[in-house]
């Protein structure tokens, strides 16, 4: 008998989302309308406006990932990723921050915080008062987490409370982060997390770190001097677990990307002419316009399988990592073919496909580049092999 992968092999069925999360979709895509997508091109000469993000918070979108116990809106996977692939459509540096904010920080204070620290962050984290940041890549520290060197010590006579040293970067929305959960070494070998409030004098923001794509996202350098952090009780396999749907997150950013490219590069096709005939009755832009429509529609299917076993309770560990790389490798594909398609004028900043083009770069990057990906997935195939 074969062995088999740590994810099923028979087909999974892919649930539809109930009637409340079909609404809550509705007024994602009318939040996206009237306060995203008018202002994409506008954001990226500084950043997002200041107000969004209580707005966000008004709107239910903060909230995804905490349970109703605790004042949340508890919705599924399926309707995070949903969430985050029509934000995408929108403003992909927003989408970015969205899944990040929600997987990575929101739900830390879920799953580690204690109860005096949810009492403390979580109300003014989910209605976004709280702006929230988290912390681990540093400037040898990369795809190779572990190399983290920020070390924390206990503080004497202040009870779960440790001292920070360290030098942060890369930092998505670490500029205007009132928090940031941040991963730091407590021993040789070990790592946890911590709540470290900006507003200290041990917190220095170097700067901010300008990007080609996923501009008008905050990209942060900071350093700690004996900076406070208050530890959640946490080993640092289990905070990055929260990596999984935060992966599942990048991928519906990526393939918001994606559809949307593909959506405009299909109507600029019929509306062109050259040859005095349109592009879209050339077969070179056909065959284009079809790997284009291919490859949204199987990102989109991984993506949506890979939501549906978080919501079943199993392993996503090696579908997470494939809905990420497939689809960040197909929206960069499916920019790159919006932009042939538009020709010159697709390198333009006339034209939103440039834009995308450039955003769609950081799917294959954030959160595990596409070669870590490749090594995980490998890996779980192995680990199925030999057990």
């Amino acid at each position: 008998m074969s062995a088999t992968m740590t994810t099923p092999s028979a087909p999974v069925l892919i649930p539809t989302l109930n009637a409340e999360e079909s609404q809550f979709l509705d007024r994602v895509r009318a939040f996206v309308a009237e306060h995203v997508a008018p202002f994409t091109r506008e954001w990226e000469n500084d950043t997002f406006a200041a107000d969004i993000w209580t707005k966000l918070g008004a709107a239910g979108m903060l909230d995804v990932t905490v349970p109703k116990a605790m004042g949340g809106s508890e919705r599924s996977c399926m309707a995070y990723v949903e969430m985050c692939r029509e934000m995408a459509k929108g403003d992909p540096a927003l989408a970015m921050n969205v899944a990040a904010i929600n997987a990575l920080c929101i739900a830390h204070l879920v799953h580690f915080a204690t109860d005096a620290q949810r009492e403390t962050y979580l109300a003014d984290a989910m209605a976004g008062r709280l702006k929230l940041a988290w912390g681990l890549t540093e400037p040898d520290a990369g795809s190779d987490a572990r190399r983290v060197q920020t070390k924390a010590e206990p503080t004497p006579g202040n009870d779960g409370y440790f001292t920070i040293n360290g030098h942060k970067k890369f930092i998505t929305n670490g500029g205007p982060a009132d928090l940031i959960i941040l991963i730091a070494r407590t021993s040789e070998k070990e790592l946890s997390a911590f709540l470290v409030e900006t507003d200290q004098p041990g917190f220095e923001l170097v700067g901010r770190i300008p990007t080609v794509g996923v501009k008008a996202s905050w990209t942060s350098e900071f350093k700690l001097n004996n900076a406070q952090g208050w530890h959640t009780p946490c080993t640092f396999e289990q905070a990055i677990s929260l990596l999984y749907r935060g992966r599942l997150g990048i991928a519906a950013m990526a393939v918001g990307i994606a559809e949307k490219a593909a959506e405009l590069a299909a109507e600029y096709s019929v509306k062109r002419e050259q040859f005095n005939r349109r592009l879209a009755d050339m077969q070179s832009v056909q065959n284009m316009l079809a790997d284009n429509e291919l490859d949204v529609e199987a990102a989109r299917l991984l993506l949506h399988k890979g939501a549906a076993m978080y919501d079943r309770g199993e392993n996503v560990t090696t579908i997470a990592s494939m809905a990420k790389l497939f689809a960040s490798e197909a929206s960069n594909r499916v920019t790159n073919n919006a932009i042939q398609i538009h020709g010159g004028r697709g390198m333009t900043f006339e034209f939103l496909v440039e834009k995308l083009w450039r955003d769609a770069k950081l799917t294959e990057i954030g959160e595990g580049c596409s070669e870590i990906q490749r090594m995980v997935i490998a890996k779980q195939r192995l680990r199925a092999l030999e057990s």
